[in-house]
């Protein structure tokens, strides 16, 4: 009888193909059957969890990392004044206040969470040379609102600090990339920096010989006499996009050119249209269903889409009746895959309102994320703490409802820090990061009850997590030292 062998290529490559598959089930993840993940804005985790019991928080800090260095490297005699436009602002007697971290909602200061309070600025350089290679002691330095950033709520009167207490809080977990918003938006979905290769010199820092940024003439010699002055920039010197820079289609915070309404005017430089691969890109080609739910999403696209000339202000403004629509926080509306028109931009990107309809339907894809309207996002300057908690705490409320909450996990974090001083030193990373610690709560069916996880996370590890469950190509940027979440998860309930 003849006997048919099958070629060692084909059985080697068929076993690690069965091994792939079996992993999930190996480890219990296969019992997700719902990935949700909602990125809110703008907090680092001493900021909102620095007192969470049992967390690595702000009783944990050396007196090396709470202790804030002048401009010129010297230890501050105290705390400047918190500043405006560059000027101190008399609304927050931070002047004169002991060098540390001082609490926001008591006296002297006496904020509220309900109220719109200073936002430091949150970017790439600065963010890099605060950290100062783990000992977080320049944030008050390299910012440009004086003491604010050293201050921090009792977070025990957040809503989300109760989900934390019940499920898991993740106390080790960084922004993946230095800087802000828009930068770890991309990161979030690619792990990658966006470039942009005909980025005009105006938009280029100017550096040091340490590589950091430049001062400008007349810069303050000491931050008690004001903030620093910088020459930054959106671009590094090599052409990636670091800071803010404005998506190509629309909406975006480029008015259209004229005659083609769906994308932003080149002559003011949005970003180039990105080809790099995303998450969305590795679910697609797996046929795992997903989508980018985005409050906001469709009054924007028609608020968009009006010409410069006409009153584009509506979504965007910083009003009470506006959602306070953010363009740059919408990170696959810079790839090119994803174009106006695209059959993956209808499939893919949709508002807010879907992802509640579908939530209540048990509709929801396999990997949904939710980006909050400016409005809820937590995001200082144009948005209170309040708002956006109690929307968290309604999203998480209506998902436990859900015909597939018992098959989900929610993952509830933050793009960025916002500046915020955190006194954990992030993990060896590479030229973009990661940065500073944020707050990262686990709720699930299956997150452990009452956990502080204290595994090294990223927001790559989101990704990781996502590749993981569903079997998906890995994306180059991933960091291979940062934790998968399921370190967060018990499956043997």
């Amino acid at each position: 009888m003849s006997r048919k062998w099958i070629p060692l290529v084909t059985l080697v490559g068929a076993l690690l193909a069965g091994c792939a598959a079996n992993t999930a089930r190996q480890t219990g993840l296969e019992q997700i059957e719902h990935i949700v993940v909602i990125y809110a804005e703008n907090r680092s985790f001493d900021h909102l969890f620095g007192s969470f019991p049992g967390a690595e928080g702000i009783a944990q800090a050396s007196a090396e990392q709470k202790t804030q260095l002048d401009i010129d490297g010297t230890p501050l005699p105290h705390l400047p004044a918190t500043y405006s436009g560059g000027k101190p602002l008399a609304r927050f007697p931070t002047s004169g206040l002991p060098n540390g971290p001082f609490r926001i909602d008591a006296p002297p200061i006496n904020g509220r969470m309900d109220e719109v309070l200073p936002s430091p600025w949150h970017l790439y350089y600065q963010n890099r040379e605060q950290i100062a290679g783990g000992k977080n002691n320049k944030f008050v330095a390299l910012a440009d609102v004086g003491a604010w950033v050293m201050g921090y709520f009792d977070g025990s009167k957040l809503k989300v600090w109760k989900w934390a207490q019940e499920y898991t809080l993740a106390d080790h977990f960084f922004m993946a990339a230095f800087g802000g918003s828009f930068l770890n938006h991309q990161w979030l979905i690619c792990a990658c920096t966006p470039v942009d290769s005909n980025a005009p010199a105006t938009v280029k820092p100017t550096l040091n010989e340490q590589g950091n940024l430049a001062r400008k003439p007349g810069s303050p010699k000491s931050v008690i006499d004001g903030p620093v002055q910088l020459f930054d920039g959106r671009a590094t010197s090599d052409a990636y996009l670091v800071n803010t820079s404005q998506p190509p289609y629309q909406p975006s915070g480029i008015a259209p050119a004229a005659g083609n309404l769906d994308h932003a005017d080149p002559a003011h430089h949005p970003a180039p249209p990105q080809t790099a691969k995303t998450i969305g890109d590795t679910l697609s080609a797996k046929s795992v269903s997903w989508a980018w739910y985005a409050g906001g999403w469709n009054e924007a696209l028609t608020d968009g889409r009006r010409e410069a000339k006409e009153k584009r202000t509506v979504i965007y403004a910083r009003s009470a009746e506006s959602p306070i629509f953010q363009a740059h926080h919408q990170p696959f509306n810079y790839f090119s895959r994803f174009a106006p028109g695209t059959p993956d931009r209808a499939a893919h990107l949709k508002d807010e309102a879907d992802f509640l309809a579908a939530t209540d339907a048990g509709a929801l894809p396999q990997v949904s994320f939710l980006k909050p309207a400016g409005r809820y996002s937590e995001h200082p300057s144009y948005t209170d703490l309040m708002s956006g908690d109690q929307h968290i705490d309604m999203i998480l409320s209506r998902l436990k409802k859900s015909p597939q909450w018992p098959h989900m996990a929610v993952i509830i974090t933050y793009d960025e820090n916002g500046g915020f001083w955190d006194h954990v030193a992030p993990p060896r990373g590479d030229r973009w990061g990661p940065g500073s610690r944020i707050p990262t709560i686990i709720v699930s069916p299956f997150a452990r009850k009452g956990y502080v996880d204290k595994t090294p996370y990223d927001t790559t590890s989101i990704l990781k997590l996502i590749t993981r469950r569903f079997g998906l190509e890995a994306l180059p940027g991933v960091r291979a030292n940062a934790g998968d979440l399921t370190g967060a998860f018990d499956f043997t309930r």
